[in-house]
């Protein structure tokens, strides 16, 4: 079965929908390419997945270890290369909100660094994780 369908509906615009679930995204082409910048560049959205997706692995780890993530924050700024025009740098900064022991810190950071986001960009990208404990 399909993840998503995707429409082109002109000015550099789709709208995305996931398949299982109805949410949609608008992307929209970023403002040094010719789009308005009004929404997520299919480029952010890669960006941010590798965040999104860190967390969660953490989120999912700390259920073993009786830890609530809840409330952590993530900071994600993606840097693209001009030629040939790609993703250059993804830099993650995740503020945790939780205090916890330092061996619970150190399997947490480890789980993030699993995340299949990550696993699955090109090694090309770099990437430069923060982890912020409270």
């Amino acid at each position: 079965m399909a993840t998503s369908s995707i429409t082109y509906v002109g000015e550099l615009r789709t709208i995305c929908i996931h398949l299982q679930s109805g949410t949609q995204i608008l992307t929209d082409a970023p403002t040094d390419n010719h789009g308005k910048g009004e929404a997520f560049s299919p480029t952010d959205l890669v960006a941010t997945a590798l965040g999104s997706c860190m967390v969660s692995i953490m989120a999912i780890k700390s259920k073993d270890l009786d830890v609530d993530l809840k409330d952590s924050t993530l900071s994600v700024t993606k840097i693209m290369q001009a030629e040939p025009r790609k993703i250059a740098k993804i830099i993650v900064e995740l503020n945790m909100s939780i205090d916890t022991s330092d061996k619970n810190k150190t399997i947490l950071e480890r789980s993030a660094m699993t995340c299949p986001v990550l696993l699955s960009l090109h090694p090309d990208i770099e990437k430069e994780v923060t982890f912020n404990w409270k």
